[in-house]
């Protein structure tokens, strides 16, 4: 019954992107952007969706499970960064993109206010290219997790048939198709992890005594701060709120502000978003609390899938099967806008040939092309969900993140001195990684600040030989 359940959800959810296609107008614009014309609400739910899926069902309510109340400063801290950045940058950003008219988070950044970067828009194209398609990766793996413990398939089925999905969809509507998607796969979850918070009580036999159990799961459990002293409590939580304000670092989030339909919209498309962001983040902790106390660690769990094995635990087939498919259905759409971004910067921003490369079809087979390096890389990599999201998320926002404030506020910041910005903070990004500093700190805090630190550093000592660093 739970694969029927799964497939008949999952065909609802595959036939609501391809309905997509009713709306295309078979432009580039259009596969990339939807035409700029997204409503706040769709944009909002859209956003959070692509922006959490995998990373918040699978590996924020692993980490939860593992390590108790105290992820809620991932969640807290998240989000008040991921705000932070939208009140300083979402209005100015929109209002270029719709200037220079781009379809690329490269020409975004590159064209802010005019010119010609040719090296920066080529570099931030490489750079898209890689970390999202490490991305997507992350996303396949979820998926996959998922439909390992439920339908009991073997991991290689689930990423390669999460794959032939996300083409399908690629191919129909684009960047519509996905958020579509992602507006019905966001409203499906929300209820179906309220059913798995409601189910978990009552196998705990009611709220009392499942806070009686999980007070009993060890000391720091329902502890509200990680195990450090308050320096170390301090740099955890500054951490996730950098982690947060890297959103503007994220190509695949920023697109669906680009593509709101006007700048009215933006007050609208806050309301959807940071509120279905908080209503998720706080139903995933919960989940993650109930979890621990309806089956126990022990040394095989894989504590990422807690999520789908309390869907089995808890939930009737059917509400099961259609949990999980809401799940499957959320990484499929998330892997799809990032493999969409990557076309995005591979037609418009590195390989810049001219005549038809940037053709809808030269943009649909570079899809096709992403996807299957993603696949690989899901496929051959060891890394949990959560560490793969985390890497790729943090190495954008510190290449990508400080360039976007500054040029919010009105910043002209020569070329040599932005990609100096980008090279910079990917470096330090990387080394803090290798140093095993991230557990103190999320690496992407210092990989942002040298940014600003770079960009300060040059305007000190000078303005680039025919460039004015304002």
């Amino acid at each position: 019954m739970i694969e029927i359940s799964f497939l008949c959800s999952l065909l609802l959810f595959l036939a609501i992107g391809l309905s997509s296609m009713l709306k295309s107008r078979k432009t580039t614009e259009d596969y990339l952007v939807a035409g700029k014309s997204i409503p706040a609400w769709l944009a909002g739910l859209s956003a959070v969706a692509t922006n959490n899926s995998g990373f918040m069902f699978i590996g924020m309510i692993g980490l939860t499970y593992a390590t108790g109340l105290s992820s809620i400063w991932l969640m807290l801290g998240w989000i008040a960064g991921d705000l932070m950045a939208s009140l300083l940058t979402l209005k100015p950003l929109h209002a270029a993109s719709r200037a220079n008219n781009v379809h690329s988070y490269g020409e975004l950044l590159a064209h802010w206010h005019g010119g010609e970067n040719h090296g920066l828009r080529r570099l931030v194209g490489v750079l898209t290219l890689f970390f999202l398609t490490l991305y997507a990766a992350a996303q396949f793996k979820a998926g996959s997790k998922a439909t390992s413990v439920l339908l009991e398939w073997d991991p290689t089925w689930g990423i390669l048939i999460s794959a032939g999905i996300v083409l399908l969809y690629s191919a129909a509507g684009g960047l519509r198709a996905s958020i579509w998607t992602d507006a019905a796969q966001s409203i499906v979850m929300l209820v179906g992890m309220a059913m798995l918070i409601a189910g978990g009580i009552e196998l705990a036999g009611g709220w009392a005594l499942a806070l009686d159990k999980m007070d009993r799961v060890n000391v720091d459990f329902l502890g509200w701060f990680p195990d450090k002293d308050w320096i170390g409590i301090v740099l955890f939580i500054a951490g996730w709120v950098f982690g947060g304000f890297a959103v503007i670092g994220q190509p695949h989030v920023v697109v669906r502000f680009i593509s709101l339909k006007d700048e009215s919209e933006i007050k609208r498309m806050r309301f959807y978003y940071y509120g279905w962001f908080t209503l998720f983040y706080g139903a995933t902790i919960m989940v993650g609390l109930l979890s621990r106390i309806t089956f126990p660690e022990s040394a095989n769990f894989d504590s990422e899938l807690a999520l789908p094995t309390m869907a089995q635990l808890v939930l009737p087939d059917v509400l099961a099967g259609m949990v999980l498919a809401a799940l499957f259905a959320a990484t499929l759409s998330t892997a799809d806008s990032l493999v969409l971004s990557c076309s995005a910067a591979v037609t418009r921003d590195f390989v810049r040939l001219p005549g038809k490369i940037h053709s809808l079809w030269a943009a649909k087979l570079t899809t096709a092309g992403v996807i299957t390096v993603a696949v690989v890389i899901a496929l051959t990599g060891a890394e949990s969900v959560f560490s793969l999201v985390l890497d790729a998320w943090g190495l954008l926002g510190s290449a990508f993140a400080p360039l976007v404030v500054l040029q919010a506020f009105g910043k002209r910041i020569p070329q040599p001195v932005s990609i100096s910005m980008v090279i910079a903070g990917v470096g330090v990004f990387l080394l803090w990684q290798q140093m095993g500093w991230g557990g103190a700190m999320y690496s992407v805090a210092p990989g942002i600040l040298t940014g600003f630190v770079v960009y300060s550093l040059c305007k000190l000592v000078g303005p680039a030989k025919g460039a004015k660093v304002s």
